[in-house]
């Protein structure tokens, strides 16, 4: 039913314009409305909503991630506008903190300033 419709992804952010500034000045995506209520961004034809809300909730896994093509390149570029990546205990992460998984594809989290784990992701 809902297969020819349009994804909007949503997170959320208790400084909306510490929000807009990161999503829009470190990772590169368009501001397309800004209001009292929500920034939205292009992200790469996804509309992406980041509400306003009092409290950040952090559900402890990711909420938005990207498919890149070079994770390697992607991670360094982004460390080097300001994005701290997290390790892991008992995962081997290499020196651009990417993971490799069992199946070939590789994986890099960080965080938004509100604290949403974000990623990165390499398909083998």
């Amino acid at each position: 039913m809902l297969g020819s419709s349009e994804l909007v992804a949503f997170a959320a952010t208790a400084d909306l314009r510490r929000a807009r500034e990161f999503y829009e000045q470190v990772l590169g995506l368009t501001v397309t409305q800004d209001t009292d209520f929500a920034c939205v961004f292009d992200a790469s034809g996804t509309m992406l909503r980041v509400t306003a809300v009092e409290q950040v909730a952090r559900p402890g896994y990711t909420v938005l991630g990207w498919r890149v093509a070079d994770i390697g390149a992607t991670a360094r570029a982004l460390a080097a506008r300001g994005v701290r990546f997290t390790r892991y205990d008992g995962m081997d992460q290499d020196e651009n903190d990417v993971w490799t998984t069992p199946g070939g594809d590789q994986v890099a989290w960080f965080a938004d300033p509100d604290g949403n784990t974000l990623s990165l992701t390499q398909f083998a």
